[in-house]
């Protein structure tokens, strides 16, 4: 192709990839804002009652008494203000760009160049499980140090209320402190979990929407339109949160404890560990704590995510997920 053919492409055409990492980023912006205080919510609900802080006592913190999801976003609002259930969203939506743009450009070049389509163009359930949790296990590794900032700033408002210090003044202090503090690896603490949720979590998301929506379009009378894409998100939201909320317990919960001056943590050795843990002390439904405003947001999440994204893919004629 000659420079002046080059230069007649739309930016779609001439750097695909480049261009849907940007539509998939601007698309989970959008999501993660809307559904915000959910995350929130969930985070605080993860981390009340933990068998760890009871046994190591006041080196670790003080235990809240229990609430269930309702009670623990109306007590948010009115112990610490309404803006406080978007505290913590700035790194969360700097954690999507990067976290959902790899994903998503690395699961559409595993699907259509390594896997590769049937000849029906449909993609087998085992290939899209495979691409599913592989990008989802890139995207995240990738994302971690700012997934490791939302999750510490979504704590700053109860340390308020418990009468200890702030920890960060904003979100560059934040990752400045946790770099001084930890070093390198300080900023990727909690990855190992962080990985395997975000496997599993796509396992369900990705492979679940790609699956279903396919399905739809083979095997119904339904078009590639709106009505198909929700039903394949709604399907998605749901199958994600029951693969991924144990996960994310144990993610939260490494992420979250005190570490001493060499940055390993004080209440947990591992991932292992903090399972363990969490189940003889607290019982194996403990690994389901916030598991409905972990679906409630995954829900409405995967719906705004895989609407909009789907609308400006079309918009910018870039063909449909």
């Amino acid at each position: 192709m000659c420079p002046q053919e080059e230069r007649s492409l739309s930016f779609p055409e001439r750097w695909p990839r480049a261009s849907k990492f940007t539509l998939s980023a601007c698309a989970a912006a959008v999501a993660e804002l809307v559904t915000f205080p959910l995350d929130l919510t969930k985070t605080r609900l993860q981390i009340q009652g933990e068998a760890a802080v009871h046994r190591y006592g006041a080196a670790a913190g003080r235990a809240v008494p229990y609430r269930g999801m309702l009670r623990t976003a109306a007590g948010i609002v009115e112990e610490e203000g309404l803006l406080k259930l978007w505290q913590g969203a700035t790194p969360a939506v700097y954690r999507h760009i990067v976290y959902t743009g790899v994903r998503m450009v690395t699961y559409e070049h595993l699907r259509d160049s390594v896997l590769g389509r049937a000849e029906d163009k449909s993609f087998l359930l085992w290939k899209s499980v495979v691409g599913g949790m592989a990008a989802g296990a890139i995207g995240q590794f990738f994302a971690s140090p700012t997934d490791l900032v939302k999750v510490q700033m979504q704590m700053e408002g109860k340390r308020k209320l418990e009468g200890k210090p702030l920890r960060f003044r904003g979100v560059h202090h934040a990752f400045v402190k946790i770099l001084s503090e930890g070093g390198i690896r300080g900023l990727w603490a909690g990855w190992v979990p962080n990985v395997q949720r975000a496997a599993l979590v796509n396992m369900g998301d990705l492979t679940t929407y790609d699956s279903v929506k396919h399905f739809l379009l083979l095997n119904t009378p339904l078009q590639d339109n709106s009505v198909t894409h929700s039903i394949a998100s709604v399907c998605s939201g749901l199958v994600a949160a029951i693969l991924g909320t144990p996960a994310d317990v144990i993610k939260t919960r490494i992420m979250n404890q005190p570490r001493d001056k060499q940055g390993r943590g004080l209440l947990y050795k591992s991932s292992t560990d903090c399972l363990i843990q969490a189940i003889q002390g607290e019982g194996f439904m403990s690994l389901y704590k916030g598991f409905l405003p972990t679906w409630m947001r995954m829900a409405p999440w995967s719906l705004v995510f895989w609407l909009t994204y789907e609308q400006i893919r079309r918009i910018c004629g870039v063909r449909s997920f």
